[in-house]
């Protein structure tokens, strides 16, 4: 019977290893040890170290298992490797799914057994790269364009292009001069010297996750000095429905232009420079201001936020662009002081409370803080309230009690308050008098 059964059938009943012996011609061969899964940017590398047994024309393959599956399929790049790794970076559209590899030793027709199947999901093992970065030089000052790590079509990174924050090291003859972090991926480092070679460095990360390692060191020389200096203190103020953008210069005879661009561009990896567009009124401006309406953009306030720049022109000389500056349009609102009108009746006052210009902030609800004591007395009484009238009641008699107030705006990104009204003092009168109280808060001093 165990003629007709086979040898490899002799060896399973007499429990001997699966494995045939040497004397067969066949080696015995160990599952490879230290499996280890290596994942930087969007490259996979599967590595492991080979047993003292695995010598000779032994090779390696391994397999994979991913989400939802049941079978092992073999990975590509990875079969009958002489080396002790290889690349899978074909796995990569598994990046955020778990997947599931194991490896085994092959010589001829034997095999190992599989090793212990590694599980991981390669977003969370991943190692970030290095950036990639342009420099630009002026006279003083050094731009930088960073593209973040991985390509354009990376998978790793596809969901993390804009959020990377970077830090960048930069000096100058082997001295450190300073580290800078940024979340951009476009700056400009001014205040250099003209004419001297700087050297930098730049590393990237994300929030809650491992950042990269440096990149290569990157020089550049700054430019002889500019003949026209770039305009300086770029400051935004709102007044009376207008921006006014002012700077300042030393130079006479001179012109100057004004660009903005949505910050939202600075957040997007790239060149942006083509998207810088013109601020109406603000082109071939010969004094150190212009002024341009709330709606220059198209349908009046808008809740974004701008980077404004100036450069200053003479003949066929034009300065390099001054540093940027941000115009946020809400913040830059000017709310005014409320109008107060009051009112005695008997022993209480009947305060009415007015906004001005309103057009300006009508999409804000608005809420009032009023001040409220006695003319002869220190003590004041706070109330903030979205009315706009409040009835003080069960005061004193022919005393005069004063008033003061201010319009607030309470939004979750942002908090803005306008000025105190100039104060508002009005006797009591006596109480045989008419009440007509609409509203009543009650004060006692």
């Amino acid at each position: 019977m165990f003629a007709h059964l086979g040898l490899t059938t002799l060896f399973l009943v007499a429990g001997a290893p699966w494995v045939l012996p040497a004397t067969a011609g066949r080696t015995n061969l160990q599952c490879p040890a230290d499996i280890e899964v290596y994942i930087i940017d969007d490259t996979f590398t599967l590595r492991w170290t080979r047993s003292a047994e695995s010598i000779g024309n032994v090779t390696f393959s391994a397999e994979y298992q991913g989400p939802e599956m049941y079978d092992w399929i073999k990975l590509p790049g990875c079969q009958y490797i002489t080396s002790t790794k290889c690349d899978f970076s074909s796995l990569k559209k598994y990046a955020y799914e778990q997947i599931k590899l194991r490896v085994r030793a092959e010589e001829g027709n034997d095999t190992s057994p599989w090793c212990a199947p590694v599980s991981f999901i390669p977003y969370n093992q991943a190692h970030i790269g290095p950036p990639k970065v342009h420099l630009e030089a002026e006279d003083k000052a050094i731009i930088l364009n960073i593209s973040p790590p991985g390509t354009e079509d990376s998978v790793m990174w596809k969901m993390d292009r804009s959020n990377f924050k970077y830090s960048i090291v930069i000096w100058k003859n082997s001295s450190s001069i300073k580290t800078i972090e940024i979340t951009s991926s476009r700056i400009t480092i001014n205040d250099l010297l003209p004419e001297t070679t700087y050297c930098l460095k730049v590393k990237a990360g994300l929030l809650l996750k491992r950042t990269s390692i440096y990149s290569p060191v990157y020089c550049i020389n700054t430019t002889v000095e500019n003949k026209l200096p770039p305009p300086k203190n770029i400051r935004v103020i709102s007044k009376n429905q207008r921006y006014i953008l002012t700077w300042n210069y030393t130079h006479e005879n001179v012109v100057f232009q004004a660009q903005w661009l949505p910050a939202y561009f600075k957040k997007i990896p790239g060149d942006h420079s083509g998207r810088w567009t013109q601020i109406p009124n603000c082109e071939n401006v010969r004094t150190t201001e212009c002024v341009f309406p709330y709606d220059a953009r198209g349908g009046g306030i808008q809740k974004e936020i701008y980077s404004v720049r100036v450069h200053a022109s003479r003949g066929n000389n034009t300065s390099f662009w001054s540093e940027e500056e941000e115009l946020n349009m809400e913040r830059l609102i000017t709310i005014p002081p409320p109008v107060i009108t009051m009112k005695p009746i008997n022993n209480s006052l009947r305060v009415d409370v007015g906004s001005q210009n309103k057009s300006e902030y009508q999409q804000y609800p608005l809420t009032y803080e009023i001040i409220f004591w006695e003319n002869t007395l220190n003590a004041e009484r706070k109330v903030v309230e979205v009315s706009t009238d409040f009835t003080f009641s069960n005061l004193k008699l022919l005393t005069v009690y004063c008033v003061k107030a201010r319009a607030l705006i309470l939004d979750q990104a942002w908090n803005s308050s306008s000025n105190f009204s100039t104060p508002v003092c009005v006797k009591t009168r006596p109480v045989f008098l008419r009440a007509a109280i609409k509203k009543s808060v009650a004060f006692h001093f």
